[in-house]
């Protein structure tokens, strides 16, 4: 069982929303779309279910061409960010309602509903209609339906994001676990890196409608390819600088620099990137100082995160712990060198081996 899509695209009159893109997707396996709010990860899913058509290129559903097919006609499931359920109906019957219309035996959709309704804490609230319950509650009533329809292709459009934090930590470690377990093709769109991570499976990560890798999602994070799916796998963002190669040295503002034995790599410009949680504020064996401004200091309980200024750049750094910290005083910062990627000037990845020692 494979959803394969052949260099599809889908425009509307002048605008691109998804530029030519290839992805297999096999049975039994998870797939997440991450990337910022609109970047084309709703639209790549429309075109999966057949609720939109392509512009160009082919869908193939086990190697049958469904590009024109009703979505009527597919086995799918599709759950978005914004639930929808019958209002006139239970929570019972709104979960058993895709298996009454499979014609499954009357046990058999009592069985399913239950178990269903217990994974999703909804056992108190068989016998309520949907408008009785809590947001979060209608959520997991539509996931639940999204469960029992035992679909080969199941689409879920930032589902957790209504979700209590809790319940959402829960379902995001049930979740693949059942789509694993019945063999269906599951893709969740997604804003944030740390959820994709935790999901696992493949990873596409999207860019303004474009698809900038696939692959297995911690091989995606580790080794981005270019320096937008860094940087859309990374929250906060990741932090660039452009430097100067000359010879051995790596130049980066007026009188900074750093040694360098890449040797293999030619003279010229380049940008790093490091992500806002290698930055430290503790001196360590090896790393690399900058002299930044501190511009906003955000303090979340465990962590804080500092917004710095180095010359033109604008930098975020995660660091563990509660700091006294001003505004507007300089704040020297740190970074283990082994931690940075270097990017050409067309942002594609040279390295990401480490530097030698800082000068």
């Amino acid at each position: 069982m494979t959803l394969q899509l052949d260099d599809v695209s889908y425009a509307v009159g002048a605008e691109t929303f998804i530029y030519p893109t290839s992805l297999t997707l096999e049975q039994g396996t998870m797939n997440v779309l991450l990337g910022p709010t609109s970047s084309g990860k709703t639209t790549l899913m429309r075109l999966m279910a057949g609720l939109d058509k392509p512009t160009k290129g082919r869908i193939r559903w086990q190697g049958e061409d469904v590009t024109g097919q009703r979505v009527q006609d597919r086995k799918i499931a599709m759950v978005y960010q914004q639930f929808i359920n019958y209002p006139a109906m239970t929570v019972y019957e709104n979960i058993a309602s895709p298996m009454r219309l499979m014609r499954l035996g009357k046990s058999e959709i009592d069985r399913k509903v239950r178990e269903t309704a217990a994974l999703m804490q909804l056992t108190p609230m068989l016998d309520r209609k949907p408008l009785e319950l809590s947001g979060g509650q209608q959520q997991r009533c539509a996931l639940a339906r999204a469960l029992v329809k035992n679909a080969g292709l199941v689409l879920l459009d930032e589902p957790l994001a209504n979700l209590d934090y809790k319940l959402r930590e829960e379902l995001r470690a049930e979740i693949p676990r059942i789509f694993a377990e019945s063999g269906s093709i599951f893709v969740y769109a997604t804003t944030e890196p740390e959820e994709a991570l935790l999901l696992g499976g493949n990873c596409a990560t999207l860019w303004e409608g474009r698809v900038t890798q696939f692959g297995p999602t911690a091989q995606v994070y580790r080794q981005p390819k270019d320096a937008t799916t860094a940087r859309v796998f990374s929250d906060p963002p990741m932090n660039f600088l452009t430097v100067e190669k000359r010879g051995d040295r790596m130049c980066f503002g007026t009188d900074e620099s750093m040694a360098t034995d890449r040797s293999d790599l030619r003279d010229g410009t380049y940008t790093l990137g490091f992500r806002p949680n290698h930055l430290t504020l503790e001196p360590g064996e090896g790393c690399i100082r900058f002299e930044a401004e501190l511009s906003v200091v955000e303090i979340t309980g465990s962590e804080t995160f500092v917004h710095l200024r180095h010359g033109d750049a604008r930098w975020v750094g995660l660091i563990h712990g509660v700091r006294d910290l001003s505004p507007g005083q300089s704040l020297p910062v740190y970074l283990d060198p082994t931690r940075i990627y270097i990017f050409a000037q067309d942002g594609a990845l040279v390295s990401s081996a480490p530097y030698a020692e800082v000068a």
